[in-house]
């Protein structure tokens, strides 16, 4: 098999697990933290442990990178894995979850090759692979550049994504006089599945600017996010790239192109 399909039956796999749990008070009990740091619920090991039983079948054994695992080492490459990502959401029974894997060839975020993120609540599954594209139940995304040029000249029309989760005063004094200039602000509760919805051009800008997100979050929405024509900045507007350590903490913004960006430069 190919390691996008092992990647899409591990997705498979967390889906057919949790579907059951999303929404019962069982699936929010905690096991002390993770290695990322956050409380582990029942329903992130039990969707952890769906993409490790589903790769070890597969005799797929690179090092995994994982939200509450930590750093598995392996073979060639790396696993970057985010069992639920919108752990919350998915034990209030809120419908915005989902599990978020990327397959990386070197330790960086601008190596990962594969991808794959399935909403745990409808069970698409969005996928790209390197140079070949994005798609969305086998649909291909491609961002409207032209529509993003014009959409760019207008503030007030844009619709924008912004994580505020925990975000400091000072933070968010700051990032007020970007949401005072847009109609049109979402928040809703997962970083990996916010990206497949600007790949898919329901919003026409993501951004987290809180110096909080791990690659375990986002891995997999990079390229997602990139192969659809989408561009991910960090806040001073280079193009993002970090390594794959969990120690990382990163701030980024996804914009249809660097023209969005002046929603920044104007504030």
């Amino acid at each position: 098999m190919q390691t996008i399909d092992i990647l899409k039956a591990a997705a498979s796999d967390v889906f057919k697990e949790t579907r059951n749990l999303i929404g019962r008070p069982e699936s929010a009990v905690t096991f002390g933290r993770g290695a990322g740091g956050d409380l582990s619920s029942r329903i992130d090991l039990v969707a952890e442990k769906a993409v490790l039983n589903t790769i070890e079948k597969h005799s797929f054994r690179p090092t995994v990178i994982g939200e509450e695992c930590g750093t598995i080492e392996g073979g060639d490459g790396y696993l970057i894995m985010d069992a639920v990502d919108g752990t919350t959401n998915a034990t209030r029974g809120i419908p915005f979850s989902c599990c978020s894997l990327g397959y990386a060839t070197q330790y960086r975020l601008s190596s990962v090759s594969d991808a794959v993120i399935i909403d745990l609540n409808t069970g698409d599954v969005y996928e790209s692979s390197i140079n070949r594209g994005a798609s969305m139940n086998g649909f291909r995304l491609k961002i409207d550049l032209d529509d993003a040029n014009r959409g760019a000249k207008s503030q007030s029309e844009l619709v924008v994504g912004v994580n505020i989760s925990g975000m400091n005063n000072t933070n968010i004094e700051k990032l007020s006089k970007i949401i005072s200039k847009c109609l049109h602000v979402r928040h809703l509760g997962a970083n990996a599945l916010e990206l497949c919805f600007f790949a898919r051009s329901l919003i026409d800008m993501y951004m987290d600017l809180r110096g909080k997100i791990r690659v375990t979050d986002l891995a997999a929405g990079y390229l997602i996010a990139t192969e659809a024509g989408g561009t991910l900045f960090t806040p001073q507007g280079e193009s993002l790239d970090s390594d794959l350590s969990l120690d990382n903490r990163i701030s980024f913004i996804a914009a249809k192109n660097k023209e969005f960006l002046q929603v920044l430069e104007q504030s």
